[in-house]
């Protein structure tokens, strides 16, 4: 049976946090609360969630603090919720780690809906793990992705990845040298008509090289840019 998932749940209306429990806990997941960014932030260090649905404004320390200081220390999932749906707003969350976005008033069904998506992604969710002795693996000089356990190793190192981080990585590596255009990453990769902000996989692929190169910059530099159209994977010698 699949271990039931964790997930903290910040916010600091009350109604709105007893709306988002409810309909999780239909769907069998453990739930968590926080009420201001501080305490959300001590939470989310203290114990190992599946998934953080992350208010923007909060009391204490808003969401993108939250965000930046949990990204120092782990990779858990975070879906960003706000009143807030200029563009602005959502870059920055992306730049600083968010996973996802999703602007109030929100549908709770369409709350679940990308929880349950992002957590079919995350690395963190302990039932995408296999036991099987059957791995799917891509090697390539300096990088190494394990599918199967949701791993990558950069010239034999692990670099910690967020889900989204992972998923651009792998969809990039599995066809090198072909060309993705924006449209084409933001519709594959988060599964869904997304909002349309292009910049979104732009602050996804400077995330992604700079964790990379901070192992091993030669596997950074196998995400090149193709400018004016999109990003490859190029494939360099060993």
């Amino acid at each position: 049976m699949a271990e039931q998932a964790k997930i903290l749940v910040v916010d600091d209306e009350e109604r709105i946090r007893r709306l988002l429990k409810l309909y999780l806990e239909r769907e069998e997941f453990e739930i968590n609360e926080a009420e201001d960014g501080r305490e959300a932030l001590q939470k989310a260090l203290d114990q190992d969630y599946d998934l953080i649905l992350l208010d923007l404004m909060l009391p204490e320390m808003d969401g993108i603090e939250v965000c930046t200081q949990l990204r120092e220390r782990k990779a858990t999932p975070v879906i960003m919720l706000t009143a807030k749906g200029e563009e602005s707003n959502r870059v920055q969350g992306f730049e600083v780690g968010a996973d996802d976005y999703i602007v109030k008033p929100f549908s709770p069904r369409e709350v679940v809906l990308r929880v349950k998506a992002l957590l079919r992604r995350s690395s963190s969710t302990k039932y995408l793990r296999t036991d099987t002795d059957t791995h799917d693996v891509i090697v390539y000089p300096h990088l190494t992705i394990d599918k199967d356990a949701h791993r990558v190793l950069a010239d034999g190192t692990e670099v910690n990845l967020t889900p989204k981080e992972y998923e651009l990585l792998y969809y990039l590596a599995k066809t090198p040298d072909k060309v993705f255009d924006r449209e084409e990453l933001l519709k594959e990769v988060w599964e869904y008509e997304f909002f349309g902000d292009l910049r979104t996989v732009d602050t996804h692929v400077k995330r992604l090289r700079e964790k990379l190169s901070k192992v091993s910059e030669d596997a950074a530099s196998m995400i090149v840019t193709v400018w004016g159209i999109g990003y490859k994977f190029e494939v360099m010698d060993a």
